[in-house]
This record gives structure tokens, sequence and C-alpha cells, in this order.
């Protein structure tokens, strides 16, 4: 049973915290919700008030809150170590056991090195320097240019962010680094070309092509992409997309990475997001669902063909041949047990079909609401990764006023009757645990057409 702690007064909330991405008065204005306890897709607040979950923390508590497997797996741990590092010439059984397991799972698309970070930030920085050093190696310098799409969302350290694809992220740390571009993005719904997606996925990929050509295919180091982008907007692309891209990186010879930070481990209806479109990256980045968010855990993973890279017989080039980067966590003993116990859950439960059937019933539920509230401009989705835009014309697909909050106040709606989602604007993204039931999906869109109901029309 979750034993909750005393309420706190509201300003102690917000005295000496500074939230992410949030003013330090609006917080004080509107104190962030207390959240004390969780029980698989449900969390607990301060006041003992319960929610389902419909962001699984922060896209990340895929097996759901209080696990009793992956806190005996970390528990066992502490029990022998909690921590070492992996500089120095040691390591940990975990993190070793670990690297064999995601290469094995990821054997499909050819993965055979695991290299460990804190999180999806910097697991995608640790990508970025690892396909520079790459180049490097093979006797091609000059191939140290990053391209992304518009609207990606690749983290907050320096060159994550130096990838991301939306201003608004970036305009406060500008100038960034050197060496990064963006091209479209298949946006079906927002786009100032075409509205059918097999023409759209065509000519974003002519896009990309053309891009590598403008920057001179023997500068271009890397494409990167999320199989569905998430904070973007949960922008599902054309099915055709990243076979394209794939053929695009393989005729200049550009290395393709693959961002599941939030697509791994199920979360789309597959195992790995890049594999629903069967497409084989060079390169995988894994944080969130490896571990659902028990301890913070990334990883970056390789095929053999960048692997090799790094491996040399040749003793006067062992320090040379070294990947130049580490984090002091990376490979935290309690991180990667208990991913090991969260794998375990995942593959034995078959979350990935799960979140494919749910998903496909949540989804169908909230296109027939959709039927009766033309504000929702667009539903897209796959899997347990779903979007809701809202708009004010649906025939223009005119946008809402900021200063209407049209959005957040239908998010409100939707605590008060026991359902947390997280809303960017007018776009809501619903990533539950993928352990949701039909039931509880259904609990969802009706809980979401009564609050946009009781808000209505402005």
């Amino acid at each position: 049973m979750t034993m909750l702690a005393p309420s706190r007064p509201n300003d102690t909330l917000t005295r000496h915290m500074l939230y992410p991405f949030t003013n330090a008065s609006y917080a004080a204005k509107n104190p962030p919700l207390v959240i004390e306890g969780g029980e698989g897709v449900y969390i607990i607040d301060s006041e003992g008030r319960r929610y389902i979950d419909g962001q699984a923390g922060l896209w990340n508590v895929n097996v759901g809150h209080g696990r009793d497997e992956i806190k005996q797996a970390i528990r066992d741990q502490l029990e022998k170590i909690s921590y070492y590092s992996q500089f120095g010439g040691t390591t940990t059984t975990p993190s070793v056991v670990l690297a064999e397991r995601l290469c094995a799972m990821a054997s499909h698309e050819g993965m055979a090195r695991a290299f460990y970070s804190s999180g999806g930030s910097e697991a995608n920085e640790a990508a970025f320097k690892l396909v520079r050093q790459y180049w490097r190696h093979v006797g091609e310098p000059n191939r140290h240019k990053i391209i992304s799409l518009k609207r990606a969302y690749h983290g907050v350290t320096l060159g994550a962010l130096s990838a991301n694809g939306t201003p608004a992220y970036k305009e406060h740390f500008e100038p960034l680094l050197a060496g990064f571009s963006q091209v479209e993005t298949p946006h079906v719904y927002r786009n100032p070309f075409t509205e059918d997606p097999e023409a759209l996925g065509r000519l974003c990929a002519e896009l990309l092509d053309r891009e590598i050509t403008y920057q001179g295919p023997k500068s271009v180091a890397a494409f990167i992409a999320e199989p569905v982008q998430g904070a973007g907007g949960v922008i599902v692309p054309p099915a055709n997309f990243w076979p394209l891209i794939r053929a695009v990186c393989d005729k200049h010879g550009v290395l393709l990475i693959s961002d599941e930070v939030v697509t791994g481990f199920g979360r789309l209806g597959s195992m790995f997001g890049s594999r629903h479109w069967g497409v084989k990256p060079d390169i995988m980045v894994f944080a969130k669902g490896i571990n659902s968010g028990y301890v913070p855990l990334g990883a970056t993973v390789m095929n053999k063909r960048v692997a090799d890279a790094f491996v040399t017989e040749d003793e006067s080039q062992f320090t040379m041949a070294a990947f130049w980067h580490g984090n002091t966590y990376a490979g935290h003993p309690l991180a990667c047990a208990a991913a090991l116990a969260n794998l375990d859950i995942v593959e034995r439960e078959h979350l990935d079909r799960n979140a494919g059937e749910v998903g496909s019933h949540l989804l169908a539920r909230l296109r027939d609401v959709q039927q009766r509230h033309p504000t929702m401009g667009d539903v897209r989705g796959l899997g347990l990764m779903i979007g809701i835009e809202l708009v004010k014309n649906p025939d223009t697909k005119e946008a809402f006023a900021a200063s209407a909050n049209y959005g957040s106040r239908i998010a409100e709606k939707c605590k008060q009757q026991g359902v947390l989602l997280r809303n960017l604007g007018d776009t809501f993204i619903l990533s539950p645990p993928l352990v949701l039931t039909k039931a509880q999906a259904d609990t969802i869109a009706d809980t979401f057409e009564s609050a946009i109901t009781d808000v209505g029309r402005i």
C-alpha cells in the first residue's frame, strides 16, 4: 500500500525549485501536482487522488509503476554493489549482461556493441561524437555534419539541441554548434506540399537527398530521425519515408541514426520503431523504455560496421582507436539491473503486441470522438503513441490563439476527472504505460470527450 507524505503548502513547492520549461512566476501561481505513489497505469497524488497516467511519467514508464520485479532487481544489486565505474579497466556484471541483451534484441538490425549514458540527451550526444570519430577512423575526417528533421526533438545537451528542429527549444541558447542542419519533416496534416502521404514521403526523402548534395556528401556524417516524432507533435511519417531515407543514406554513404528514445521497446507496437518500417539503422539510441525510468539510463548501440572502427590489433593504436567519450554514471549497475528486469517484463508480457492492440483501440475511440467534436482537427498515432491536435477551424486548420489556453483548459478538466494528459499548447500527447487495457483506454477516450464538451468551442 502506498504511504502518502504530508501535504506541503503550495509556496514550498516553488520557493526553491526551478522547474523544466516553466516560468518561476507561473509555477508559483500554478503549483505542480505532487505525485507520491504509483500502481500500474495509475499515479496517486499527495491528497490520495488517483489518476490514469496518460503520459507514462514522460513517455518512459512502459511497464507501469511499482513493478515488484524491478524493485527487487535493484534491491538485489544494492546488496552486491551500488555503483562502480567503467573507467580504468573496470566494469560491473549488469552492464555486461545488458549489453549482450540489447544486441541480441536488436540482432535483426545487426547491432553489435552498446555504449551507456545517463539518459536520452546524452545517448544522442554520444551518437554524434561516435559518428564523427568513426569517420576519422576510416579515413574520412571531413565527414562531420549531422542532418535532422524540422520539428525533431533529440534532447537538451548542446549537440542534441543543435539537432533539434523546433526553434523554440533553441533560440535561448544560440549560437549553437556548427555542422547541423534540418530538412522538411513528413507531416501529413501540416505541410506546404501535398495531402498525398506517399507523394509527401517521396518529396521529403528527395529533400534529404538534395540537402546532402548541397552540403557535399563527403562532409555529411549522419542523418538522425525519430521513427515517429514525439515532442514535435506525434508526427507519423508516410509508410514509404523510412525505406526511402535509408536508400538516400546508402546512396551517399551517410550513416543512419534512429532515435529510439521514445519508440524503443514496444511503444509503436513493434519492439523498435525502425523495425516497424522494416529499416535497419547503423546506430540506435535508447533511453526511457529501456528500464521504464526506474533508474536513469541511456544506451547508444551500433552495428558491426561502426563498431569495427573502434577495434584494432595494433597495440600502438589502442589509445587512438578508443572512443574518447564517457560519463561517470555510464552503465550504472542499479540502472542496468533495472533494465534487465524491465526487458524481462516487456518480452514475457508481449508489451509490444499489447501496445499495438490497445493503441489501435484507443486511436479508433478517439477518432470516433473526433466525429462529434470538430475542434479535434487531427487524431494521429501508432501503437500507444497518439497525438490530438486541436484547431479553431477544422476546414482551414487555423489554430487557436495562444491566449485562449484551449488545450490547457481541456487538460485541467481531464485531470479533475482522474486522467493526467500532457499537452504542448493545443496538441495532446498520449503515451500511457504499455500495460494499458482496453477498458482503461476507454476511460481515457470518454474523459477526453467529457472534457472537450465541458470546455466547449471558443
